[in-house]
């Protein structure tokens, strides 16, 4: 996502002993200044400067490695270039350690009591190889703030002060949810924040920017800010924009009490910068196609995103695994509990999206059933368990596509989704209807109106939450969907909800608009390959291929590029029409393959026809699943700009 840090967990001895003492301390500490500017971000560069409170002696600054929401240490140190250090005027001698390369030495000369760094942030013109994806074009960019800062290794990210300024281009805007205390010019001057609450708080920003207020006369506040290439690019249907405002209104429902002073959604529309979403506590960073709300099928793929990036407000930076509420951006983080924090809010992601009437019922019940038909025939399961892909999280996001249903994907999203369907169906069955996963969220990441604050927890704590909102042995429950290797994808909720995964030879909505969206051919479920279409990016490469399908019998590989079918260059439709031809008593259908520099014809034996996934309803069972989906809040009000 795709989509994402507390020294609560791991105080010092002293602190629990003398808290006066080290809250004095911090309350005269000096704050680090940090000034960043954007005004060359058309050519991707970012420059930044630094002025450090110091005292004789040496002195490690460390870039900021693992990043919070991203569950990897792909902290973007190799585009950081331009690196000096001065005291008193002069230039100072630093070195990369030799195993961290994260890490900078120093020796602050006696009498200095302030080290100025300064250096540049190169942003990738296009894709790159880490997660850091391009975050600035001709038109707009996004800060995120580690790009652009180091900070004395060893210290807790909460107990660092710093003073932050930014000057952005001649005529552009910008959003964040971070407090400023002044403007001028397109010079920023922010309120002095934590360290955690700075790389909390990234800034977008444009030559085309729309601002829409979300809440308008409500406390705390909700806006969306909009930046596009063009003007042309911020019209959003009124409709649209009704639906976020009902997202308001229905995390409020869902919650009960929201943890931020208040909530910016930065919303960036281009498509010179990646298709992403990364959570923070009071904002999220968005970022979709440049046609996205011209175009339905693009619409509907990005339907879920901010509804997505939005519980994590709650699930995900207020209440986090313990594993992932590290001290500081070094500390390696641990994602057992993946599940819960990405699988729980992809959950509420997807029913989000039906509650405020993004989906209709039926689209919700198409994305579901290509969700369940897609992970249940993955053959990683076999020797893979769930968690394990939690664990491996730092691995998986930069894995290949080639192999996916092998080597099983960052899967603890959509198959958390099906987790904890069938928990919240659970949880209404044993309580005669009277309570839900709803309930569970209200308690656990509800609870009382806050400010930004983190309260970790542990598996242990789910299960006595959830044991509290109706007995049952959540623990065995948990315990076998997670570490489990068998085959078959948990289908429980579906069935438990009144519904049953089935196939057709009628198309999937959901996933016709998904392959519209990014140019693919899915036969996953008839010929067992997905392909990308002629004319794109890696145009005809076979993505994938399902181990055991007839493709895989056949010899077909993913990296191969089909060329023809049936002796004609290949087209999705002549693709699919010889698939329906072969049902009829046709003969094997002939794929030429690419394989590097050598073609070769495989013969298909297959006689299935078309197969999509659908859901069908269940004779005799209550429709759970139409339940869940129904909007909880009353409907909110118009919006205004």
């Amino acid at each position: 996502m795709f989509t994402r840090i507390s020294c609560w967990i791991l105080l010092p001895v002293a602190c629990l002993f003398f808290p006066a003492v080290l809250a004095q301390a911090q309350a005269t500490r000096k704050p680090v200044r940090l000034n960043v500017d954007l005004r060359e971000a058309t050519k991707h560069v970012f420059h930044a400067k630094l002025v450090f409170p110091v005292t004789a002696g040496p002195l490690t600054l460390v870039y900021p490695k693992w990043i919070p929401g991203e569950h990897s240490p792909v902290g973007p140190i190799v585009n950081l270039t331009g690196l000096r250090f001065r005291a008193d005027g002069q230039p100072m001698e630093w070195r990369r350690d030799d195993v961290d390369m994260f890490a900078f030495h120093c020796q602050v000369p006696a009498g200095v009591s302030e080290l100025e760094v300064s250096l540049d942030y190169v942003s990738p013109a296009g894709p790159s190889a880490g997660r850091e994806n391009p975050s600035a074009t001709a038109q707009l960019a996004i800060l995120n703030w580690y790009t652009v800062l180091l900070y004395p290794q060893g210290e807790k990210s909460d107990d660092l002060t710093y003073t932050a300024s930014l000057q952005i281009p001649a005529g552009w805007k910008y959003g964040t949810a971070l407090p400023m205390t002044s403007e001028s010019g397109g010079a920023i001057e922010f309120q002095p924040a934590s360290l955690t609450t700075l790389v909390d708080s990234p800034v977008l920003m444009g030559a085309h920017m729309r601002v829409i207020d979300l809440s308008p006369g409500q406390k705390p506040e909700h806006h969306i800010h909009i930046a596009a290439e063009t003007e042309a690019g911020l019209e959003v249907a009124p409709e649209t924009v009704q639906q976020w405002r009902q997202l308001v209104a229905e995390t409020g429902a869902l919650f009960g009490a929201r943890h931020y002073r208040r909530y910016d959604f930065l919303l960036t529309e281009s498509d010179n910068v990646e298709t992403d979403g990364v959570e923070h506590h009071e904002s999220s960073d968005n970022r979709v196609p440049a046609r996205t709300f011209q175009d339905s099928n693009i619409e509907d793929a990005m339907t879920d995103l901010l509804p997505h990036e939005f519980t994590h407000s709650w699930n995900g930076k207020y209440r986090r695994p313990a594993g992932l509420a590290t001290p500081n951006y070094q500390e390696p983080m641990k994602g057992s509990l993946l599940w819960v924090y990405e699988g729980m809010t992809q959950y509420y992601g997807t029913m989000l999206s039906a509650r405020i009437g993004s989906w209709t019922p039926e689209k919700l019940r198409e994305n579901l059933a290509w969700v369940a038909a897609y992970l249940d025939q993955r053959k990683g399961r076999t020797w893979r368990g769930l968690e394990d892909t939690a664990v491996a999280a730092q691995l998986l996001y930069a894995s290949p596509e080639e192999y996916r249903t092998w080597r099983r994907d960052t899967d603890y999203y959509d198959e958390g989704t099906l987790i904890w369907l069938e928990a919240d169906t659970i949880i209404r069955q044993e309580t005669k209807g009277k309570k839900s996963l709803d309930d569970f969220c209200r308690k656990f990441e509800g609870g009382e109106n806050t400010g930004p604050k983190i309260l970790p927890y542990t598996l242990d704590d789910v299960v006595a939450a959830m044991q509290q909102i109706a007995p049952y042995d959540w623990r065995a429950f948990f315990t076998q969907r997670v570490l489990s290797h068998g085959p078959g994808a948990p289908l429980g909720g579906l069935e438990n909800s009144g519904w049953k995964l089935v196939y057709s030879e009628t198309p999937n909505e959901n996933r016709e608009a998904g392959e519209a969206a990014t140019h693919l051919t899915d036969v996953q479920f008839s010929l067992g390959f997905l392909v990308r279409d002629t004319g794109g990016d890696n145009s005809d490469e076979v993505i994938d291929v399902i181990p055991g399908s007839p493709a895989a019998q056949a010899g077909i590989a993913p990296g191969m590029k089909l060329l023809a079918v049936n002796g004609r260059r290949w087209t999705p439709d002549d693709l699919r029409a010889a698939i329906r031809q072969a049902k009829n008593g046709g003969a094997p259908i002939e794929l030429l393959i690419e394989n590097e520099d050598f073609f070769q014809t495989y013969r298909i034996d297959y006689h299935g026809g078309e197969r999509y996934p659908h859901l069908e309803r269940i004779s005799g069972r209550p429709d759970l699943l139409g339940e869940i989906a129904k909007m909880k809040a009353p409907p909110a009000g118009a919006a205004k700009e």
